[in-house]
């Protein structure tokens, strides 16, 4: 089955509007694995707007030997007062998977992947340096990209396709065109090697449009609406009902 891996931002961005400890980003965490997820993610980010360096070394301690650990960023974003950079967040905490996305402090969300062809040569150290400490690796792309063979050649192991446009899309009610987009993007990937997880605006009403184009998906991340949904339905109750429609 695709995993499911939960996105916790949402939480940090709810305590850090107010301050304080609460709404518990572990106990958030903790809910999300016991329902049944198979991973949790982050993203955290030098201007720390969300999940903090602190929160990243939190989880993994309640992650580890549980379910798989992800990781996203920028890995060219320099320290910036108590965060590290993305590289040495890796190095402390050993996630299961880093996705590298290229986004920068003016981007609200991440909105665009990487571009294979030109920044190949840039990523290899980089890449090469997070499979030495034993991470999986995923790059951020867009529907229609190329250059999957050069990915596998520097030690990429898969892709996560952006899905942003594919759940606009969705929502206008015409949603074959990019659709296939996605679908042939996963293909040519999974030909040259790669396995493919996918994530951006993923919800309970396209996901399983997505799922049922995307032979082999191998993982889901979604933060977002998994965290808005739960306002309404509860959290465990969202993740399981997640769970249902991967299955």
């Amino acid at each position: 089955m695709t995993l499911l891996s939960v996105n916790v931002n949402k939480i940090a961005v709810l305590r850090n509007s107010r301050g304080g400890t609460e709404p518990d980003i572990l106990r958030a965490a903790h809910t999300c694995i016991d329902a049944g997820c198979g991973g949790i993610t982050v993203h955290p980010r030098p201007d720390q707007r969300h999940v903090r360096p602190d929160d990243v070394r939190a989880l993994a301690a309640i992650t580890r030997g549980r379910v798989e650990y992800n990781i996203e960023g920028n890995p060219f974003a320099p320290a910036r007062g108590s965060y590290p950079g993305l590289i040495e967040l890796a190095r402390e905490v050993r996630p299961t998977q880093v996705t590298l996305v290229p986004d920068g402090d003016g981007q609200i969300t991440s909105d665009h992947g990487f571009d294979l062809t030109r920044d190949i040569e840039t990523l290899k150290p980089l890449v090469a340096a997070l499979r030495e400490l034993g991470c999986r690796v995923s790059l951020f792309v867009d529907s229609g990209a190329t250059g999957f063979e050069a990915a596998v050649a520097i030690g990429v192991q898969r892709i996560e396709i952006y899905t942003g446009p594919y759940a606009q899309a969705f929502d206008e009610g015409h949603v074959q065109q990019e659709l296939e987009c996605c679908a042939d993007t996963a293909r040519r990937a999974q030909h040259a090697g790669l396995a493919v997880n996918a994530g951006h605006d993923l919800s309970q009403a396209n996901l399983g449009t997505f799922k049922a184009a995307i032979p082999g998906l191998a993982e889901v991340s979604i933060g977002h609406a998994l965290i808005g949904e739960a306002l309404y339905d509860g959290l465990s109750a969202t993740v399981r009902k997640y769970l249902q429609i991967l299955r």
